[in-house]
């Protein structure tokens, strides 16, 4: 027996663990994935919130357009981006699939598409930037094409391996309810 304070139970030298029951590897993949993808929702949320502040500063004029630039078309749609998040995280107290595939599809929709639709509606913007050196948009002095570019690229790859981090889940979950069923 193993007691907080006091002597170990005689007859033991603390090997006698082997025969101890184990926790399944698909649960242990579960918690680190659920982890791993709330993590990548904060992430979001944060970019997000950036995304959402520069909107009302700009549409609310509380600086010069010279300092925060109006935003983007893509950016109206985007915000959309977040219901996919939440969802996501709805679906990980029960272990709800139907939740987590709706994430998964709605991320797409809602986010990806947004961002490739951006990338294309700046492209000659970026292109006149990085021909002629000439840019009509700022954001804190930079840039605004250049900023976005950057926001895109982050925002991709969270929104990506949030995608494949919920796919691992998801396989990890059938492989749970497929033993459940054998038994």
């Amino acid at each position: 027996m193993a007691s907080r304070s006091g002597p170990r139970a005689k007859g033991t030298d603390g090997s006698d663990y082997q025969h101890r029951e184990k926790v399944a590897s698909h649960y242990q993949m579960s918690v680190s994935l659920k982890s791993e993808i709330k993590k990548l929702i904060y992430v979001h949320v944060l970019m997000w919130l950036l995304l959402v502040a520069q909107m009302c500063v700009a549409h609310l004029k509380l600086v010069s357009h010279d300092v925060v630039a109006m935003p983007y078309q893509w950016q109206y749609p985007y915000l959309l981006s977040i219901i996919p998040s939440a969802i996501g995280l709805f679906s990980f107290p029960r272990n709800n699939i139907s939740y987590l595939v709706i994430s998964m599809i709605s991320t797409g929709l809602l986010s990806i598409a947004p961002l490739i639709y951006g990338s294309m509606e700046m492209f000659p913007m970026a292109q006149q930037l990085y021909r002629h050196g000439k840019a009509y948009r700022f954001i804190f002095g930079f840039s605004a094409v250049s900023v976005m570019y950057l926001v895109m690229v982050v925002a991709v790859q969270v929104h990506a391996w949030q995608i494949y981090y919920s796919k691992k889940l998801l396989d990890s979950w059938f492989t749970s309810t497929q033993e459940k069923k054998k038994k």
